[in-house]
């Protein structure tokens, strides 16, 4: 991680300049205003900022009831961000601040499920429903 990359958890000053260049590879991505959205109605939300130019370059939320139950929905970080550790100091963030909660899901692909191992998370078989037309106005176009 650089040194200069400086850590928040609250996403009132963000602008949707901030958070550009995020959703790489997704066939129909949250538009910045949406994702602007999203971080500020989470229960939690940690994000990575560089230092120099003020731009998110890392996020990762949850939604909670507050009292027993958390889920993360999205954890990113910019592609010339990666490698550096980034992602598992916003998680380890993010889980520490949920710590009295008694359980924290998410569902993630195959390939990342050594990476939230590593982090002390545990598989567990899940169902999920994906509901694609929910996403139309969701993206920039």
């Amino acid at each position: 991680m650089s040194a200069m990359t400086s850590f928040q958890n609250h996403a009132d000053d963000l602008t949707t300049d901030d958070l550009q260049g995020f959703f790489e590879g997704w066939p129909n991505p949250p538009s910045a205003e949406t994702l602007l959205r999203l971080l500020r109605a989470a229960h939690r939300v940690e994000l990575a900022r560089d230092e120099d130019s003020g731009r998110v370059i890392g996020f990762v939320y949850a939604v909670s009831d507050g009292i027993l139950a958390a889920y993360i929905p999205l954890l990113e970080v910019l592609p010339e961000h990666r490698g550096a550790g980034l992602a598992s100091e916003l998680v380890r963030r993010l889980m520490a601040a949920l710590d009295d909660l008694y359980m924290l899901d998410l569902v993630c692909d195959e390939d990342v499920v050594p990476f939230y191992e590593r982090l002390g998370l545990t598989r567990l078989a899940g169902m999920a429903r994906r509901h694609p037309a929910a996403l139309d106005g969701l993206g920039d176009g």
